[in-house]
């Protein structure tokens, strides 16, 4: 019991809930650049929208404060990572005019 008398949460659910992030923004980023890489197209891809969510995931990383924690640095850095590497991506294969 928390001192005001709510349950507390098990340590080990807490546990998993930080790694689901952790696993699955890198993963949906990933997939996202292996899509654009292996089809050497960036149709429908927003470069903006990319652009800021590699922002926002460092901005996150800051704000959370757990820097050596493995899975704040896997979901918010290494997410960004993936999100400036779509950027790249998108800018390299969009289409001509």
């Amino acid at each position: 019991m928390n001192p005001d008398g709510t349950a507390a949460m098990p340590s080990w659910l807490f546990e998993l809930l930080g790694w689901v992030p952790a696993v699955i923004f890198p993963a949906a980023s990933g997939l996202q650049l292996a899509t654009i890489l292996h089809r050497r197209s960036a149709d429908g891809v927003s470069v903006p929208a990319w652009a800021l969510f590699a922002i926002a995931n460092m901005c996150l990383f800051v704000y959370t404060e757990k820097y050596g924690e493995i899975e704040s640095i896997l979901g918010a850095l290494g997410t960004a990572f993936l999100n400036i590497c779509i950027v790249v991506a998108a800018i390299r294969y969009r289409k001509k005019p």
